[in-house]
């Protein structure tokens, strides 16, 4: 079956998470992206287990792509990927707004070689905001979108940062989305466009909370699922304290256990308790999911990193793929979710280490030789891994 991006050429000047993402979601449909690391290497390639050089958290955001290394401090460095621009389709970059600017490399010069071009620029606060010059990682992100202190709040505990980068991943699969709708007007009218991307805009307009407070409904309550003490196990049932009890007692026939006169606290308290016992009389796990299935009451496993490839619904979509591990076995990835009827997406290749494809990536886009290449590396303009 064919890649639904196939043909489109990407090149991703991006680092951490937010850009590098989106440049594999192209990546795995298709597209040949090359990403281009400077000397220093990506900040990813700490995190995780390394294996030949290359981290866990840096394998899982560049599997499928080409890697060529280019030093952006020196000028044959620069000249190298104004032409690589040229013949790009999309170009991906999370810079400090104006860094490529100063560099030559803004959309303004790219655009003006190139009129097509696709151009993404994911940055914390946008362009041309009051902050743009801020450092901005997932977890500055969470603090100021309101996400950490309202759920510090619903959970009555102190504000913490979450177990994942979540401003990153939206900001990537925003990012995605503008780059198509960006390709598809390039269709009619010939032209590029620049996307400015702030994962803080993003971030809230992800956030179906944000839209009800901003609506000024007074009081919103989250989707909540509490966990319950089961045979086999803590089980969550998802539905608010209200929906749950009913839905209990209706189908259990089950008496209201709170006092006459009670005040809503202690109803629930009383509630909570009853209910509580309801699901530890269960002696078997299938029992109790029937019961609650019965109820119209939605349920989950309380599954760990550990457990999770246990899932049956996972199992059955082959969830992890396995590349080459540069050091002569395998190493696993996540698939992407993408289910299409007749075209593919898949996981096309192992995360390139710096400058890996160097000559293979410059003869193909710009037809250079091996003695150019050579050149370009005598230069200093081409660098690779120090394992190389």
């Amino acid at each position: 079956m064919a890649f639904p991006m196939e043909g489109l050429r990407v090149l991703d000047l991006s680092q951490a998470v937010s850009g590098p993402y989106a440049g594999r979601l192209l990546a795995d449909l298709g597209a040949d992206v090359v990403k281009i690391e400077w000397p220093r290497g990506d900040i990813t390639n700490v995190f995780g287990r390394k294996v030949a050089g290359l981290s866990g958290l840096f394998t899982q955001m560049n599997v499928s792509k080409r890697g060529i290394g280019i030093d952006l401090s020196s000028t044959d460095g620069v000249e190298l990927v104004l032409k690589l621009a040229d013949r790009a389709d999309v170009l991906i970059e999370n810079f400090r707004p104006g860094v490529l600017d100063r560099a030559g490399l803004g959309y303004r010069a790219l655009s003006a070689r190139n009129p097509r071009l696709v151009m993404l620029s994911i940055s914390g606060f946008g362009q041309t905001s009051p902050e743009s010059q801020r450092q901005a990682y997932a977890p500055v992100i969470h603090a100021e979108s309101g996400l950490l202190a309202r759920q510090a709040m619903l959970d009555d505990r102190a504000p913490a940062d979450l177990g994942l980068a979540l401003a990153d991943t939206l900001a990537a699969l925003h990012g995605t989305i503008a780059v198509m709708a960006s390709l598809s007007l390039r269709h009619s009218t010939g032209r590029g466009q620049h996307i400015d991307l702030g994962m803080l805009e993003a971030m809230v307009a992800s956030d179906d909370y944000t839209h009800n407070s901003i609506d000024e409904v007074d009081k919103i309550y989250a989707p909540r699922g509490d966990i319950w003490s089961a045979p086999g196990g803590p089980i969550m049932i998802a539905a608010d304290p209200k929906t749950l009890w009913v839905r209990i007692a209706a189908h259990a026939k089950m008496p209201d256990p709170s006092p006459a006169g009670a005040d809503v606290e202690a109803k629930i308290a009383a509630r909570a308790a009853a209910i509580a016992g309801w699901v530890a009389s269960f002696t078997n796990r299938d029992h109790l999911i029937a019961e609650l299935e019965a109820a119209d009451l939605p349920w989950a496993d309380l599954r760990t990193t550990t457990t999770l490839l246990e899932s049956p619904t996972l199992k059955e979509a082959d969830l992890v793929a396995y590349v080459d591990d540069h050091a002569g076995g395998q190493r696993g990835v996540v698939r992407l979710p993408y289910r299409f009827s007749d075209a593919d997406c898949e996981v096309r290749g192992p995360a390139p280490a710096r400058g890996q494809h160097n000559a293979e990536v410059l003869a193909d886009w710009l037809g250079l030789t091996p003695d150019q290449v050579a050149e370009l590396e005598i230069s200093g303009a081409l660098t690779q891994s120090p394992s190389d």
